[in-house]
């Protein structure tokens, strides 16, 4: 009995044993388990958690609206008009599928103009829509060496016209809101419409926003202008948001953080100014979730709308130019000039190089339906080129002079000149006697011949053959060029032409470029010309823009001046301040004294104005059924003028091709009207006690 107990006791004292290795191996598995898991934890857990919570940044830039223009007085020239829009921001991973959806249900709400629609376009709609049995067309085609985008194209080719014809003008709205849509890049507003968009449409599409996925309703802009195409060729045109920036340039404006819808500068001042004009954008900060949910919104930089510029237009006395130019070129048409098209002025402010109007017409004489007898060509102004004639008489003394080949003392007696092989020159009339003053007054063609002469080595013997000693013809232009002839004047636009200069030009070219009949200049050149003449020397750049201003706060009209730009100088005549002043006399006294070539319509004017007329003989050639057509015996009539003969504020241009010589001053008339209205408006403005210039509204203030 004792012995079977003892037994017993010693089975039963197996059993803990056991269980405490079985305990003991649980205890280290748990042990194991845990520490696997602080592991994890610790030394793992942020990468786990990013894998869990996996997001994206993605910065996203939103276009700011375009800085304005004003002119030199502060009377806006370029605005931007508030529009409604209606724009989609897409989230990433959009499928074709979602936006055709979007779009017929945007379509219940929009019209939309759709007679733009490719048949591409179509194609793809016919497409989505069968998507399957278009596949299936081609799966017997071998496309295994094309790339996606090829064995699409095979697939949009197997679609038939005829299954794309009937499609009714709903299904258009809805391709083309599709097409809109299509266009949008991720996280990135795009405009869908917003040019003619009702209130109606408006308050619809904004009801409906919780059913439109991406879509918002905001408000946009397009350019304005209060004083209608004046200017306007000056002024620029910038892209829709269609045509986005020039594909040509895309690398470029894409690494200035442009989008590619994005409207920018594509002409003149709009082109030039870009920069300043574009603003700052909104920088957007989207982050989204691993299903492409956007679940945070960061604006890491506030967007600024573009700077303003001040023109140094004075848009009332621009209008009154181009009154003018128009009127006085219908009355030359009407007078028989049957090849006159054209005429052209420019004014500035001689002491700055300020342009203060420039003006170009043109006479459509096959105008086509609804086209105006007279367009606005104002570009010519520095575009167009033609041969001055005897208005550059006061460069050519002036480097008489410089040169040494004359003085106050030289005469010459005007008569006509004949030179072997070349017809015979002379001047209008002769002119007997004639010093530098009489010749710059009776506009001497051969006292200029003489200074060609001279300067190229030569003295006159009747039915000679000239041989001008080498460098002649390049030192006339050395000294031309100083006046800003044959170069640019500097003018902020994106483009000017320089004219033209021959090269190896004959002796008997050299005598002509010396009465301005052989090289061409723009109307913008030939107002730097006379300015420098007019300011005692001194080539100013041309400007077209004074200042640029930071956008103004509620209750400014202007906001603050972020730069004022300076006259700048481009270089000091060589000549002597003595020399210029006598060809400024010169020009006075083309003007004001008896015999003067402009004395009968300037001598009374009270302003005092100086200046000098042109006319060149030139042929106008222009392409005709056979060919090119060439028109003979035809004038430019051209002139520079400035005013008041002392401390000039006003210097004009004007250039009027091809007239038939029908003894019809256009030139005279432009030039004395343009003078006139620029100091009866500011007798009336002085009258009226308008102070209207801004730099002095700033002091005052």
């Amino acid at each position: 009995m004792a012995k079977k107990k003892k037994k017993q006791q010693k089975k039963k004292s197996h059993m803990p044993i056991r269980l405490n290795i079985i305990f003991f191996i649980v205890f280290l598995l748990f042990a194991g388990l845990i520490l696997q898991l602080g592991v994890v934890q610790i030394l793992n857990g942020e990468e786990a958690q990013k894998q869990i919570d996996r997001t994206e940044n993605t910065t996203t830039n939103i276009p700011v609206p375009r800085g304005e223009m004003y002119d030199r007085y502060g009377r806006v020239l370029v605005d931007n008009k508030p529009l409604y829009s209606i724009t989609y921001t897409p989230p990433k991973g959009v499928q074709p599928e979602d936006r055709l959806e979007l779009a017929e249900q945007l379509a219940k709400y929009i019209q939309m103009d759709a007679d733009n629609l490719t048949e591409r376009n179509l194609k793809e709609y016919f497409f989505l829509n069968h998507r399957e049995e278009i596949q299936e067309r081609i799966a017997d085609e071998d496309t295994e060496n094309l790339d996606n985008g090829e064995v699409y194209q095979r697939q949009l080719d197997s679609i038939k016209k005829s299954e794309i014809d009937s499609y009714s003008k709903e299904t258009k709205k809805v391709i083309a809101i599709k097409k809109e849509l299509d266009k949008a890049y991720a996280l990135s507003p795009h405009v869908i419409k917003n040019a003619n968009i009702s209130q109606e449409e408006y308050s619809k599409v904004a009801e409906h926003l919780a059913n439109l996925p991406g879509i918002n309703v905001t408000s946009d802009w397009e350019r304005s202008y209060p004083f209608g195409k004046t200017f306007k060729n000056y002024l620029g045109s910038i892209t829709t948001r269609q045509e986005g920036v020039p594909r040509d340039d895309l690398d470029y404006y894409m690494s200035l953080d442009y989008s590619r819808n994005d409207r920018v500068g594509e002409s003149g001042l709009e082109q030039q100014y870009e920069e300043v004009l574009r603003g700052v954008k909104e920088k957007v900060q989207y982050t989204t979730d691993k299903s492409n949910n956007v679940v945070d919104t960061n604006v890491i930089r506030e967007g600024r709308r573009g700077q303003d510029l001040v023109l140094t237009i004075d848009i009332e006395l621009q209008q009154k130019l181009d009154q003018i130019v128009k009127e006085e070129l219908t009355k030359g048409v009407g007078l028989g000039n049957s090849q006159l098209d054209n005429a052209v002025a420019v004014m500035s402010d001689p002491q700055t190089g300020e342009i203060l109007a420039m003006s170009g017409q043109t006479y459509n004489r096959n105008r086509k339906k609804d086209e105006p007898r007279v367009s606005d060509t104002s570009y010519q102004a520095i575009y167009n080129a033609y041969a001055p004639g005897s208005t550059v008489k006061g460069a050519t003394v002036l480097t008489g002079f410089h040169e040494g080949v004359i003085n106050t003392g030289t005469t010459i007696y005007d008569h006509p000149l004949k030179f072997y092989g070349t017809p015979t020159k002379s001047s209008y009339a002769t002119l007997q006697y004639t010093n530098y003053l009489k010749a710059l007054r009776k506009s001497s063609n051969v006292f200029m011949f003489y200074v060609a002469l001279w300067l190229g080595g030569e003295h006159y013997e009747p039915n000679t053959k000239l041989d001008f000693k080498p460098g002649t013809y390049e030192t006339f232009l050395y000294n031309f060029n100083q006046f800003g002839l044959g170069v640019e004047t500097g003018i902020d636009l994106p483009y000017e032409a320089t004219g033209f200069e021959g090269k190896n030009p004959s002796p008997g070219n050299i005598l002509d470029f010396a009465i301005g009949q052989y090289s061409t200049y723009t109307a913008l050149q030939m107002n730097q010309y006379v300015s420098t003449i007019a300011n005692g020397g001194s080539r100013l750049r041309t400007r077209l823009v004074r200042e640029i201003h930071d956008p103004a706060t509620v209750g400014q009209d202007l906001g603050p001046t972020d730069k004022i730009y300076s006259p700048k100088v481009l270089n000091k005549l060589e000549m002597s301040d003595q020399n210029i002043g006598r060809v400024q006399e010169g020009f006075r006294q083309v003007m004001q004294t008896p015999g003067g070539t402009a004395y009968s319509d300037f001598h009374s004017k009270s302003y005092n104005p100086a200046g000098k007329s042109g006319t060149a003989e030139v042929t106008k050639y222009e392409k005709g059924n056979n060919g090119y057509i060439s028109h003979e015996d035809l004038e430019n009539l051209t002139l520079v003028a400035y005013a008041p003969y002392k401390n000039p504020e006003v210097a004009i241009s004007v250039m009027v091709p091809y007239m038939n010589a029908s003894g019809e001053h256009v030139n005279y008339h432009i030039g004395e009207r343009a003078l006139d209205a620029y100091f009866d408006l500011k007798k009336q403005r002085e009258k009226d006690g308008i102070n209207m210039d801004i730099g002095n509204k700033k002091e005052n203030e």
